[in-house]
């Protein structure tokens, strides 16, 4: 039997809580999801219906019957290579080179933009579209501060393209030299991304439309928790595209999962993978989990133990049968 038809499920709720608002579309602090376990694999299904994902019931209910989400679906190709390595006792991570990370910010805050640098961070994704003028400032003065930072702008679809090209238009000549690329600044769209990067030539990134061929978009954001890594890096190889590699905001193992499709789809297209977004755990209150992960710093630290790690902690978890 193919492991993605594979009916001997377990399933262990979670709850994480953030400590402030993750991204524009959200006012939750408190995210729930479950990870599952087929055989020795560990896999995670952590839905954001913001941006639209069906709520977790109905992933499970998918999970039961058809497996038609992709959320669903990468949660059993997740746990289909972690159980193929853990039945082998070996790690997921032997000889593979993990890509750096950005520090992400889930909002203005000097002080873990100080804590970031202080870090080793070379480059601040910031999610934006909240207050846009009070994020535009945030930008023109801290660019004068840390002029070394390359920045990284996350919309989340929240702007209309006339709002993004107002924006773009009133940024200093300066702030456009450090920032690095706007990721979904408004709905994707081939003519009005073409048209932006045509007048305003600041990198535009694809994250919730990203598929093959959207050659209007200079960098390629792949979420492994969502995404089939392979047929975007192929496409993004072939366009002549960054990509760049983030976690869904999820639980440690699923931000370990991001980690390893990272390293595996760098090994497949040499020096395709920018730096990536694959430090999220800083942004929820700890456990043992995010203990695992280590300090907050642009290197992955790799969980202990095999498959994708954390071995004690989910052997210490309550199971039961979907």
């Amino acid at each position: 039997m193919d492991f993605l038809e594979r009916t001997d499920i377990w399933i262990s709720p979670y709850r994480l809580r953030s400590r402030g608002f993750l991204n524009s579309l959200s006012n939750r602090r408190e995210f729930f999801g479950v990870l599952i376990r087929i055989g020795e694999g560990y896999g995670c299904i952590h839905p954001w219906p913001e941006l639209g994902d069906p709520p977790l019931e109905k992933c499970l209910d998918d999970l039961r019957g058809r497996r038609f989400w992709p959320i669903v679906r990468r949660a059993l190709r997740c746990a289909e290579f972690d159980n193929a390595a853990r039945s082998r006792e070996e790690s997921l991570f032997e000889e593979m080179e993990i890509p750096r990370s950005h520090a992400t910010l889930s909002q203005i805050d000097t002080k873990e933009l100080a804590a970031a640098v202080e870090a080793g961070f070379d480059a601040v994704k910031m999610k934006a579209g909240r207050d846009l003028k009070a994020e535009t400032a945030f930008l023109e003065t801290m660019y004068a501060a840390y002029p070394q930072l390359r920045w990284r702008l996350d919309f989340n679809e929240s702007l209309d393209p006339a709002t993004a090209d107002a924006f773009l238009t009133n940024l200093s000549t300066q702030a456009r030299t450090v920032i690095d690329f706007i990721e979904d600044i408004s709905p994707f769209s081939e003519i009005v991304w073409g048209k932006l990067w045509e007048k305003h030539r600041v990198r535009l990134a694809v994250d919730r439309e990203s598929a093959p061929h959207r050659k209007c978009a200079q960098v390629m954001i792949i979420k492994p928790a969502v995404d089939e890594p392979f047929p975007l890096a192929e496409s993004a190889a072939m366009n002549g595209q960054a990509v760049v590699f983030t976690s869904y905001m999820d639980h440690p193992l699923g931000q370990a999962f991001a980690a390893w499709e990272a390293a595996r789809m760098g090994l497949m297209f040499p020096g395709i993978t920018a730096t990536c977004g694959l430090q999220t755990h800083h942004l929820f209150d700890k456990d043992v989990f995010t203990e695992s992960l280590g300090a907050w710093n642009p290197e992955f630290t790799i969980p202990e133990g095999t498959g994708l790690g954390f071995d004690d902690a989910l052997a210490s978890l309550a199971w039961v049968k979907l």
